[in-house]
């Protein structure tokens, strides 16, 4: 395992698309492939950098248990943000987790309450990276988001998962920066280890 002064800050933007909302998001989504990346990047990252995520009710529970399949003692490689406006939907495995930071609900308001959860994430850490896997427009938003906070921060596109990330790396990623890994790999550890951990074990934060 990295040493504390190793450890590097990596953001994950993912979640399953809801049938109910926007049918773009849906059509394309390869819900096998979402939950076999999330669980890939998890298990490659966890043993040696930080993953700090704004909560999903489809993500966290994926999250905690590939915590339990590696069995380290690893709470403090986890940052959990949720906001107070979600407080009764809070999955049950919130509280496994030892890390979690509750940011204010904004006068009962789902944009602004997201809003300035995602700006507190954004600016109370330094990250290296993002990983951005299936997921609706929120995966938009925080893709804008933490560029402009964090223009030198790599960015990783799960293409193969569809949904949202499908549209962002088809639609906004820069050419010079597509792979086609990111498109049609799904051998997601290998593709971590070599796109994600090994590049930036190169570069400081």
């Amino acid at each position: 395992m990295a040493t504390n002064n190793e450890i590097k800050n990596i953001f994950l933007s993912a979640s399953i698309p809801l049938p109910e909302r926007d049918p773009q998001y849906i059509e394309t989504a390869d819900i096998i492939a979402i939950r076999d990346a999330v669980i890939a990047f998890v298990t490659t990252v966890l043993p040696y950098h930080r993953i700090i995520w704004g909560g999903h009710p489809s993500i966290t529970p994926l999250i905690y248990y590939v915590m339990l399949k590696l069995d380290l003692n690893i709470q403090k490689h986890v940052t959990l943000y949720q906001s107070k406006l979600f407080e009764k939907f809070f999955p049950e495995d919130n509280n496994k987790f030892n890390n979690v930071i509750l940011t204010d609900n904004i006068e009962n308001d789902r944009e602004k309450s997201l809003l300035h959860m995602r700006k507190r994430m954004f600016s109370e850490n330094k990250f290296a990276a993002a990983v951005f896997i299936g997921g609706m427009e929120g995966i938009e938003i925080e893709y804008n988001m933490f560029k402009e906070y964090h223009p030198n921060a790599l960015l990783l596109p799960i293409a193969s998962t569809g949904a949202a990330t499908k549209k962002l790396y088809d639609e906004v990623f820069p050419d010079d920066m597509k792979n086609e890994r990111f498109l049609k790999d799904y051998g997601y550890m290998s593709l971590f280890q070599k796109l994600l951990i090994d590049k930036i074990s190169l570069v400081g934060t």
